[in-house]
């Protein structure tokens, strides 16, 4: 039996997401991928900024999402934008869409990594920040990085 865990390797994240809202829970989810779709991935051309997750029909869909056209897929390459089904199990896609419709929180992927030889995107519930909340931030950035440089003894 092999009891290593899956070498884990990131592909694209999210950082404009983390800077425009409150993470509340984050969630690991599949998604249902074509063949050059996932050897783009591989390649790390793939763009999540624009990207959020929409319910439909009970189940949760990826969009805004790009992944680049895989450069040697030929006519049976993938569209670029479109939509892509994430695999949750039922009682996660319930909770999800009751919190998203109840209090008005926004699900959007934070990054996609390979986990072991499987694609796995991380969704995470989300509440936009204000401006003030967004200043806040980056005060508390910017002081945390003057303490480590004060730490280390480098002028700023």
């Amino acid at each position: 039996m092999n009891d290593k865990p899956p070498v884990v390797r990131t592909l694209a994240n999210n950082r404009r997401a983390l800077h425009e809202y409150h993470v509340l829970e984050r969630i690991e989810a599949g998604v249902a991928l074509t063949g050059t779709e996932v050897k783009s991935c591989r390649t790390g051309k793939i763009q999540l900024q624009e990207g959020y997750v929409e319910m439909r029909r009970g189940e949760a869909w990826l969009l805004g999402v790009h992944i680049a056209q895989y450069s040697h897929g030929g006519r049976e390459n993938h569209l670029p934008d479109r939509e892509r089904k994430l695999l949750l199990s039922r009682r996660e896609i319930d909770r999800l869409a009751g919190r998203v419709q109840a209090k008005g929180l926004t699900l959007v992927p934070l990054s996609v990594y390979l986990k072991g030889s499987r694609i796995k995107v991380e969704i995470a519930l989300v509440q936009g920040k204000k401006l003030h909340d967004k200043r806040e931030t980056e005060r508390r950035r910017e002081l945390e990085r003057e303490a480590r440089a004060a730490m280390r003894g480098e002028p700023i």
